[in-house]
């Protein structure tokens, strides 16, 4: 309500952060999980005098470099302004809470840049112990930016009883952040083996001996990966709050989702022993790409999951889905929604003055922007309700549906009458859990009503006809 409204058509905003956050996430948990193998084997290589095993790691290190380093921060920075136009309450609740931990990443990020460019460009100019202790930094680093950044994420979906006189470090060391950690580290882990696996299939392919060291040195952490990711998995399960439990058991698709991850984990889990570690000549190029397009599927049904059961939050007790606060709903559903935006009221005003008054209940003054009567709302010709309601609907709704598309309110409305669409609107948290409260007065219920009614779908006609002969 503090902010405008962003519509994106077909998808909604929200979606737009998902996508690329999930593609962030694949090449943000191969820059921690490929730093430690990547340290680790040049270390191995160090140790054994492997030339050619060294040369294939420098080789892997470009293609880090460039995957991690310049995509990477293109994503970083593209999450910012996604989440930015979409969540505006929600990044500004985040930003002040954890002004700390923003700080501190900002450092772990510059450390990864500096640390990764000089284990790369002054690879064979530096002692091989002093090479190894930069790239441990790095991987050190990039560790670290996980670690604050999933703890932030972590709050979002479980701030457990926090209040701001808690200060930051309970912030941190919430409920969630220790189980989240610990899934994205084993997951990092597992997602680093797989860009080894992929990239020593397709470079390596006549250098049985080095695609064979390649493999099974990287299977090796990436079953420790595994075993941090379930651990992680079943603690995240056992500290979701009392709303996420419920929106996990309620969705249907989440469940799918659920039984789909488990059946890719396991998968991946059992290829990793049978293939590389039994088998080193099964990384073939083929066998790699659907070895690593499991493990991105894992990856992306991991991170779906974990955004979907923050419902009705965006921000776990502080900030709901449609960007208002909890404890803003009682006096919005007094005044008014639309009287409760910076934005909402400054547009009312301009296109329908004749509904605004001072706080002497005079007319709107030229100069002065008053508070919106929502009595006289009501009054306004057709095609106006229906541009208010659109209104209300874009603030109210827009964040978690579209009107066509995703999760479309055109389609879920279908065939609804108006008493329908208005007990859903007045009742929204209590016909769905995971759907924020109505936080404006039964004048803007009327308006929206009217809205979705003008934009449902009708009842499916062969469908109401067999329905009629049935009776």
């Amino acid at each position: 309500m503090h902010y405008p409204f962003w519509y994106v058509p077909g998808l909604t905003s929200p979606m737009w952060i998902a996508i690329v956050a999930v593609i962030h996430v694949y090449v943000a948990m191969y820059a921690v999980g490929g730093a430690v193998l990547l340290v680790f084997q040049t270390r191995l290589a160090y140790k054994t005098r492997d030339k050619e095993y060294l040369d294939y790691l420098r080789r892997h290190t470009w293609f880090f470099l460039l995957l991690t380093v310049v995509y990477g921060s293109l994503l970083g920075i593209g999450i910012w302004w996604t989440i930015g136009l979409a969540s505006p309450l929600a990044t500004e609740e985040l930003i002040h809470i954890f002004v700390l931990g923003w700080a501190m990443e900002y450092v772990t990020f510059i450390l990864e840049i500096l640390a990764i460019f000089i284990f790369f460009y002054y690879w064979g100019r530096l002692s091989e112990s002093d090479h190894l202790k930069t790239g441990w930094i790095y991987a050190g680093a990039a560790f670290g930016s996980l670690v604050i950044i999933t703890a932030i994420t972590a709050f979002q979906l479980n701030a457990g009883n926090w209040r701001p006189e808690n200060g930051f470090w309970a912030a941190m060391f919430n409920p969630q952040a220790i189980p989240q950690i610990a899934a994205r580290t084993g997951g990092s882990l597992l997602l680093g083996a797989l860009y080894f696996f992929l990239h020593s299939s397709l470079f390596l392919g006549n250098h049985e001996r080095l695609r064979t060291r390649v493999g099974r040195q990287s299977a090796n952490w990436a079953m420790i990966g595994a075993a941090l990711t379930i651990i992680g998995g079943f603690a995240w399960l056992l500290n979701l709050p009392a709303s996420g439990e419920a929106a996990l058991v309620g969705a249907a698709v989440l469940n799918v989702l659920m039984t789909i991850i488990f059946l890719l984990t396991a998968g991946v889990v059992i290829m990793m022993y049978f293939g590389p570690i039994r088998n080193p000549k099964w990384l073939t190029p083929g066998f790699t790409i659907l070895f690593f397009g499991a493990g991105l599927a894992a990856t992306g049904t991991g991170e779906f999951i974990r955004e979907a059961v923050r419902k009705p939050y965006i921000v776990h007790n502080r900030v709901l889905g449609n960007q208002i606060r909890p404890d803003e709903i009682p006096q919005l559903r007094n005044t008014g929604y639309l009287n409760g935006g910076v934005w909402t009221r400054a547009y009312i005003s301009h296109k329908f003055p004749q509904v605004m008054t001072t706080e002497g209940n005079e007319p709107q003054s030229d100069t002065r922007i008053g508070q919106i009567d929502g009595e006289k709302l009501l009054n306004l010709p057709a095609e106006d309700r229906r541009l208010i309601g659109q209104t209300i609907f874009m603030y109210h709704c827009n964040d978690c549906h579209a009107v066509e598309g995703y999760s479309s309110v055109a389609q879920l409305t279908r065939g609804w009458n108006d008493d329908m669409i208005y007990n859903l609107v007045l009742n929204l948290d209590r016909f769905h859990y995971f759907m924020p409260p109505w936080s404006g007065t039964d004048a803007e219920a009327l308006l929206l009503t009217e809205y979705i009614q003008e934009i449902n779908h009708p009842y499916p006609a062969g469908l109401q006809q067999g329905l009629e002969e049935a009776r």
